[in-house]
């Protein structure tokens, strides 16, 4: 499905992250999967934002992507995480163009057509995420002109909803790691409904079980190599929980405009402590969209230096996240004890955002990385 050109992207993305919020407590108390916001997507067409113009797609670059992904979050941080993995993995694959044959055509042609919906499964519970360089226990072993996998993948995103998902894997107990892409209507793939966390539950971040799956030869998208070029889309990360800060700050602003305490002649907004938080927190996402956006300009005005672009992204992602928790818990500071309370969405955004610290890279590998290179 091509994207309606009545209505620009980012006015309908601002439109659906409106409804996205309604929905957002629903779906989080529930630990539900938000079908609904993906039919939406579907039916924008956003899920093909990211697939080269040339297949049918917008043709989003870094900036695009994470401009878009802010507006999404500010409505539900769960469900920008959730596309952004899925319009991540197309973005990455384009600008590498490192699989094999005609397989990125052949999916981006089906994300176009019939909006499927793809993620990474790379992360596993016995070596954590692939970003501390573990080889995956998932094996791929050649058999009848294929290969058969095995194996289960954690933090899985959108498990029970993804057609697809680009699974890796170590090839015959070597010690190379493949990428294979896995339909999910094969024998032998299903979901374990593992997740139970208090942040961004509407995920559904389960294992992926690959029990035996025979995919064909040509399946095997790329073998990984030592020293690959850094992941510029993870970059989506921070992007999603500074629009949940940006969100947090919101409504901080939106209840001090209106509380009126009946020891104050006007509304709390009017009170020195308050201005100075909301500086605060306006000075953070001022610095935080900063350092942002001028990494994503060196990585798209600099192609020729992505090969060393690894720390700057690392320590983007640092900043970023450290910043939006330090935002949203203003935001809650500002509200006092009623932002603990169930009906508000600032303790959501305050689970949501603590997530974020999780993502790879971790910050002691971020910290550890940037204190060497004062060494060298």
């Amino acid at each position: 499905m091509a994207i309606a050109r009545v209505v620009p992207v980012f006015q309908k993305a601002e439109e659906l992250a409106r409804a996205f919020s309604e929905r957002a407590a629903y779906y989080d108390e529930n630990n539900l999967f938000p079908t609904e916001n993906f039919n939406d997507l579907k039916e924008a067409g956003f899920l093909s934002l990211t697939v080269p113009k040339k297949y049918g797609g917008e043709g989003f670059g870094l900036k695009e992507f994470l401009e878009f992904q802010e507006v999404i979050a500010a409505g539900d941080g769960a469900t920008a995480l959730s596309v952004g993995w899925h319009l991540g993995v197309i973005l990455e694959a384009a600008e590498k163009n490192n699989w094999r044959g005609a397989a990125f055509e052949t999916l981006c042609k089906k994300v176009v057509q019939d909006q499927v919906l793809i993620n990474q499964a790379a992360t596993e519970h016995a070596t954590g995420s692939p970003s501390r360089g573990g080889l995956p226990t998932t094996l791929a072993v050649k058999k009848d002109g294929g290969w058969i996998l095995h194996g289960t993948k954690s933090f899985t995103s959108m498990a029970t909803a993804l057609d697809y998902s680009v699974v890796t894997a170590r090839i015959d107990q070597t010690d190379t790691k493949g990428t294979f892409l896995v339909d999910h209507r094969l024998q032998g793939i299903s979901v374990k409904e593992t997740w139970d966390t208090i942040s961004m539950r509407a995920t559904k971040s389960d294992d992926l079980c690959l029990n035996d799956v025979y995919v064909r030869e040509e399946d095997l998208l790329f073998t990984h190599k030592k020293n690959p070029v850094p992941e510029g889309w993870y970059l989506q990360v921070p992007a999603v929980y500074l629009g949940i800060a940006a969100a947090a700050r919101n409504e901080a602003v939106h209840f001090a405009s209106q509380f009126r305490p009946s020891t104050l002649p006007g509304p709390i907004c009017e009170t020195p402590e308050i201005q100075q938080k909301t500086g605060e927190m306006d000075a953070e996402l001022f610095t935080c969209r900063q350092v942002l956006y001028r990494t994503v300009e060196k990585w798209e005005q600099e192609p020729a230096g992505r090969k060393r672009a690894a720390s700057d992204l690392a320590a983007t992602k640092y900043i970023v996240t450290n910043s939006a928790n330090r935002i949203v818990d203003l935001a809650m500071r500002i509200a006092g004890a009623r932002s603990l309370a169930r009906k508000s969405p600032l303790q959501r955004y305050f689970r949501d955002v603590r997530a974020g610290l999780h993502n790879p890279p971790s910050d002691d590998i971020v910290l550890r990385s940037i204190g060497k290179r004062a060494f060298t």
